[in-house]
This record gives C-alpha cells, sequence and structure tokens, in this order.
C-alpha cells in the first residue's frame, strides 16, 4: 500500500508499483550490504556508495521494506542474513546485494566480512558466510528470489593465506552457482572465475548499469540484466562480463511492475492529482517521473511543456508521434490557481505565483519532515504553513508523530527471559505505536545497546515486536 508518508515525488515513483508479473499486494523486501572498511586488507572505496545508491533505487521502486546495512563484521553479517530470512517468510519478491570482497575456496563461494584475517584457508568456513547460506535466507520469499553479488573482485587474502589442505583451491573471483530452489537467480558481477573492476567513479560499472536498468517499470529482469551485461562490457571495454545463474518460469517477471500495463488509459483524475504533485515539486526529476507513469494525454504535454520551460528547450512530442504545435501559454482550464502552469516571460509574475513558489517549498518541507519526523519541528511547521492543497498531507503526518495515549492497560513490566515464552499483554498499541517502535528497534539493532534495549522491553506496547524484540535480546547475549 502506498504511503502517504513519502515526498510527493516518491509518491510519482510508486505509482510505478502494479502491473506486469506481479499485483498491488505484492510485497517486496530487500536487504542491501556494503563492506568497504576491511581491517585486515585495503579498504575498497566503492562498496558503501553502491549499497546505498542501490537501496535507494529499490526504496523509490516502491519496495516494503529495505535494509541497508555497512560494514559488517562476522557475526553481525551471518545474524542480519538470519533475520532477514524472517523478512522474507511472508514476501513474494526478496532481493539481496552485496558490495564487498566474496572469495571461492575448494569451489564453494563465501561473502566476507570486514574484520575477517583468513589466515589459513580452514578460516574461511569460520570468518565467511557461504553464498548456499544467502539464497536458503531468501527461500520463504514466494515468487522471486534474486541475490545480486558486486563481489568478484580479486582476492587480497589469497598472497598471506596458509594451505592447511593441499588439495584446496583458493580462486579469484568466484564459482559457478546452480541455484537448487526454483524461480531463484544469483547475479554476478564477472561471470565465474573472473575478476570484477571496482571503478574509478562513485559506483563500480556492475552497479552503475544495475542503477540504470534494474528498476526500469515493467522490463522483465532478465531483459534488465541482459542490458547491465551490455552496459558493463560497454564501460570496461569488454574486459568484465556480468552473468546471471538460475532460471524463471515464462511468466513475465518485473523488478518493478508498470502500471500502464494493466491500465493503458489511465485514470484521469489520478493523473490530474500526480500532474498537481509533479507542479509542486517543480523540478526536472518530478516530471520526468510523471511522463514515465502517463506518457500519453493532456496531461502529459502540459508536462512536457513545463520540462521545457525549466531547460529552456522546446517541449519534445512522445516517441514515435510527430511533433505537435505549441501550447498556449495559458492556464489549462479548471485547475487550481494555486497549482496551475505559469507562463514564463519578463512579464511581472502572474496572480498565484507566489503561493504557488510557496506551496513547493512547503511540500519539499514537508517530505524532509516525513523522513525525520522529529515533532517538534513538524509542530513548528504548522505554526508557519500557509498552502492549503497540502494540508490533509500535514494531518497526517501530526496524527503519526503525536505522541501515544497511555495504555489502558500497562505492558509486562519485566522483559521476556530469553527461551521462555513471551506473556501476553492485555495493552493495545495506540495508532503509529508500531511503527514508531519498529523505527526504534531497527535503530537498537545497529546500537547493541543492552540497557536501551531491556528499557524498551519494559515500554513495549506493540506486541507485534516481541518476537523481533526477543531475537534482538539472545543475538546480543550471544557476543
Amino acid at each position: 500500500m502506498l504511503r502517504w508518508r513519502l515526498g510527493p515525488l516518491l509518491i510519482l515513483a510508486a505509482c510505478l508499483l502494479t502491473g506486469t508479473g506481479a499485483s498491488a499486494a505484492d510485497r517486496r523486501v530487500a536487504l542491501v550490504i556494503g563492506n568497504s572498511a576491511y581491517r585486515s586488507v585495503p579498504v575498497l572505496a566503492n562498496p558503501g556508495r553502491d549499497a546505498s545508491a542501490m537501496a535507494e533505487m529499490l526504496r523509490r521502486a516502491g519496495f516494503e521494506s529495505v535494509d541497508l546495512r555497512q560494514d559488517l563484521g562476522t557475526v553481525e553479517l551471518k545474524r542480519t542474513v538470519r533475520e532477514f530470512m524472517q523478512t522474507s517468510r511472508d514476501a513474494d519478491v526478496a532481493v539481496v546485494f552485496f558490495a564487498g570482497h566474496g572469495i571461492e575456496v575448494a569451489g564453494i563461494n563465501y561473502l566476507i566480512p570486514t574484520d575477517a584475517r583468513l589466515r589459513t584457508d580452514f578460516d574461511v568456513e569460520d570468518e565467511g558466510l557461504s553464498l548456499e547460506r544467502v539464497i536458503r535466507a531468501i527461500e520463504p520469499a514466494r515468487r522471486l528470489r534474486l541475490v545480486i553479488l558486486d563481489a568478484c573482485r580479486n582476492n587480497p587474502f589469497n598472497v598471506g593465506m596458509q594451505r592447511m589442505v593441499s588439495i584446496r583451491g583458493v580462486a579469484n573471483g568466484l564459482a559457478k552457482v546452480d541455484p537448487l530452489i526454483s524461480d531463484t537467480l544469483v547475479a554476478f558481477a564477472a561471470k565465474a572465475g573472473s575478476v570484477a573492476d571496482d571503478g574509478g567513479g562513485d559506483h563500480s560499472p556492475f552497479t552503475t548499469a544495475m542503477l540504470k536498468h534494474l528498476a526500469a517499470p515493467g522490463l522483465d529482469v532478465r531483459v534488465a540484466f541482459g542490458r547491465v551485461r551490455d552496459e558493463v562490457l560497454r564501460l570496461t571495454g569488454g574486459k568484465q562480463e556480468p552473468f546471471v545463474y538460475g532460471s524463471l518460469g515464462g511468466a513475465t517477471m518485473a523488478l518493478v511492475p508498470d502500471l500502464r500495463a494493466a491500465d493503458p488509459e489511465g485514470d484521469p483524475k489520478e493523473m490530474r492529482r500526480d500532474y498537481e504533485f509533479a507542479e509542486r515539486v517543480g523540478t526536472r526529476e518530478a516530471w520526468s517521473s510523471f511522463l514515465a507513469a502517463h506518457p500519453a494525454g493532456f496531461y502529459a504535454d502540459l508536462a512536457r511543456a513545463q520540462v521545457a520551460k525549466l531547460t529552456g528547450s522546446p517541449a519534445a512530442p512522445p516517441a514515435g508521434e510527430p511533433a505537435r504545435r505549441p501550447l498556449p501559454q495559458t492556464r489549462p482550464v479548471g485547475t487550481d490557481p494555486a497549482t496551475a502552469a505559469v507562463a514564463p516571460g519578463p512579464a511581472a509574475s502572474p496572480p498565484g505565483a507566489e503561493h504557488n513558489g510557496a506551496c513547493q517549498r512547503e511540500a519539499q518541507t514537508l517530505a524532509r519532515l516525513r523522513a525525520t519526523r522529529a515533532p517538534e519541528a513538524v509542530l513548528r511547521f504548522e505554526r508557519e504553513f500557509t498552502c492549503e492543497a497540502l494540508r490533509p498531507q500535514l494531518a497526517r503526518l501530526i496524527e503519526a508523530v503525536r505522541p501515544p495515549a497511555p495504555p489502558s492497560v500497562l505492558p509486562d513490566p519485566i522483559p521476556p527471559i530469553p527461551g521462555e515464552p513471551l506473556t501476553t499483554s492485555t495493552a493495545r498499541a495506540t495508532p503509529g505505536a508500531c511503527e514508531r517502535e519498529a523505527q526504534i528497534l531497527a535503530q537498537l539493532r545497529n546500537s547493541r545497546d543492552v540497557p536501551a534495549i531491556d528499557r524498551f522491553a519494559r515500554d513495549l506496547s506493540c506486541q507485534e515486536l516481541r518476537p523481533q524484540l526477543q531475537r534482538l535480546r539472545e543475538s546480543v547475549g550471544e557476543e
């Protein structure tokens, strides 16, 4: 379900979530890991940035859950994958992306945590995480299981690694895999036995190509990776060829389904609403998102005129259509002055332009507040708020950040002891409490602060989170 706490631009991107290969009810989840800060070998430049960019792409593509983790050690890496298995249990699509070092030992592929030393080839079984375990973690997903490894780099541990078993081979790159689970794909940055380039820019060539092609609405994932392959070959001068292992059925499986495939004509009311959202944001990216969802029609022509106004170039016609006559620079009939297109020109700003600019600024502020969810900042913003068109969204945000009322019955005063059954509490979580407490739980997973976890357990009101909290306390106790 589309969440209103997303910013206006993200709302436009989320309009692409239903259609070919999936339904609106499909649940898509992802785990994204970037390991750059290795301690025993040189630091990698790009995996952290690659992981952040991939996580943002998946969020914009409408994934319900995107868990981004950076620089995980051995314990954290294994625990994170174990917890993601629970996340993927009721998902239709599950994706794992790992950027960092990956090595092959005796034909088995391992993902390498940042604190690994690998002094001997025998240590990899303890210090590394096998690719097979990652694949098993996403086995519960119902429709598509996808593992993406930007981890085929040159093995820096190989030089100093002592061989304990003479027949055990330690190679650069990764070994070929054959997933035993149906509807599973494993994508390597470079085919088996070869190495991948970390890249000299902000991202590796493999991640650069995926950011460009993987989230195209309605594009089958196999075709998307084919385009990624071609792009990487071009970027590396033919030196690096990505490869995908596994198979899918005959139906189209798009990572980002296309709304237009289900409804080519579109809903005029929805199109107008999306147009107004894009107009409030007012950036070229917002108009591009609108045109991706609504490529034809009256509002699409207006959107192209808005792009032309921003770039100073003539509006381009839709692909495959002849150029249209220039649109008159007037306000569309029946539109609200606060959201109507304003004609360019050296003359003084027409009526409503100042208010339109205020709505655009307040829409951007509202998007930032949805991300930070700071109650004090939201209340200050409410006192200075002027754009009535955005007031329903502001009201929903205020409702989401308002402190919960005390429950009629207090939760269990003593946190459950690991290994014992949970005590059922009769306290009912107030609206929005589960969402806030889920965010706190995510922060505690990263901080590993035992006193804070105990305090959170005593104050927890959302009973649905108790199993996750108990697993967190168990994992902290293991450290």
